[in-house]
């Protein structure tokens, strides 16, 4: 074993402008430094229906069903997938970027007929074109994102809802990359089932992943509720439909488990609890509309300095996600050399992409906790000197300008 092994953690203070995770909030941290309870200690449930509480209002939903899947934000889109769809249901996957061929990935695996229609990374599907996709497929399930990091595009959802009851659809978003950055008023727009992820937009870290769905994906589920057997009373009726196909991940017994009757399914995550609960007490103490004004001041911010720069921004500008910024990657330039610099010059990570986008884009992440003008201006700096010293000219010091100038016009 190396010695190191035994050294104390210390990792360098890093500016994590990715994709996501991003810095956690301070506040986030030291909550999940709280003394630890046992999970069915009065004080613990109490904090569970607290953060179910908070949650309703960051879903901005009436939703009971308002719960955390103890996992990554992966865990949500699954425990939602595979307790949705039985064998041989047919599902629709709107694809426009890496996350949703996850998703159809993850619907086959649960025994579904998949059916995908796909547009150009880095453009998004208009209303019409999903309404004849539903029409044409006729699935018991459409399932997509709000935003996919991989393009940086954030896809319209307004009609989706709509669209998927006046054909007896229900709809399962996956708002990982958007939830606290992006408006998305569930109720509003009936959409059935919403899973999300602290490390983006909520500003904490990965491990818990909210999620609330509505009656009509209550009702899905209850007909496949079966009880462990370890834990089934005598009169125990289970659901005329088949058994969810995950023991982890089934709904009708995390929903039993949350609900005041408290049916052990498994040992929460005590410590990704009390984060999750105080990334939505943040975000909800500062507002909503604040919360996505601020996100979209640093989304401004951010274009403004690449754009400054001399730098191409990727994508269909109308529907970029608020958070995240795809840079084209300018010729003759190697991309993971510049993000190498960044790290061991600035301690400042971006990200780099996935399939067709591989070596094509950087993707640069301002959100939660770091949507904040020192974090963009000192990325931008950082960017142009690395760039600079690998001999792409442009205009020095206008990117940070730019950005400021945006900030100032603002009243930041």
């Amino acid at each position: 074993m190396s010695a190191d092994a035994f050294d104390e953690l210390d990792p360098a203070p890093r500016l994590l402008m990715g994709p996501g995770p991003i810095n956690a909030d301070p506040r986030v941290l030291r909550a999940m430094g709280a003394q630890l309870l046992g999970q069915f200690d009065p004080q613990f449930r109490g904090y569970m229906k607290q953060t179910a509480e908070l949650f309703r209002g960051v879903f901005q939903t009436a939703n009971p069903r308002t719960l955390m899947i103890d996992g990554t934000a992966r865990a949500g889109i699954e425990a939602a997938l595979v307790s949705l769809i039985e064998p041989g249901d047919r599902v629709l996957v709107p694809v426009f970027g890496r996350f949703g061929h996850l998703k159809a990935e993850i619907a086959r695996r649960a025994g579904a007929d998949v059916r995908t229609i796909e547009t150009e990374w880095g453009t998004v599907f208009t209303a019409e074109c999903l309404q004849e996709a539903v029409r044409e497929h006729r699935p018991k399930l459409v399932a997509l994102s709000h935003g996919d990091t991989s393009t940086t595009m954030a896809q319209p959802l307004a009609e989706i809802g709509r669209i998927c009851r006046a054909h007896d659809a229900l709809v399962c978003v996956d708002a990982t990359a958007t939830l606290g950055g992006m408006d998305l008023p569930v109720d509003l727009w009936e959409l059935d089932i919403v899973s999300a992820g602290l490390q983006k937009c909520l500003g904490g870290p990965s491990g818990i992943a909210p999620l609330t769905l509505n009656q009509r994906a209550e009702m899905r589920i209850l007909r496949r509720r079966h009880t462990e057997q370890g834990l089934r009373a005598p009169d125990a009726v289970d659901g005329e439909g088949p058994i969810i196909g995950s023991n982890y991940f089934d709904l009708a017994m995390v929903m039993d488990y949350w609900s005041d009757q408290a049916l052990n399914h498994h040992t929460e995550a005590t410590t990704m609890l009390y984060g999750a609960r105080e990334c939505a007490r943040i975000l909800l103490k500062e507002g909503l509309a604040k919360a996505f004004a601020r996100h979209a001041l640093t989304d401004s911010a951010m274009q403004s300095g690449i754009d400054a720069m001399g730098l191409r921004v990727f994508g269909d500008r109308r529907h970029k996600m608020a958070n995240v910024t795809g840079v084209v990657i300018p010729e003759g330039v190697d991309g993971e050399k510049v993000r190498r610099a960044l790290l061991a010059h600035f301690n400042i990570e971006i990200g780099t992409s996935f399939g067709p986008l591989h070596g094509r884009i950087w993707r640069i992440g301002a959100m939660g906790y770091n949507a904040r003008a020192d974090a963009v201006l000192a990325t931008l700096g950082a960017l142009e000197a690395v760039l600079a010293a690998e001999g792409v000219r442009l205009p020095r010091g206008a990117a940070v300008d730019a950005a400021l100038a945006r900030y100032r016009s603002a009243g930041s």
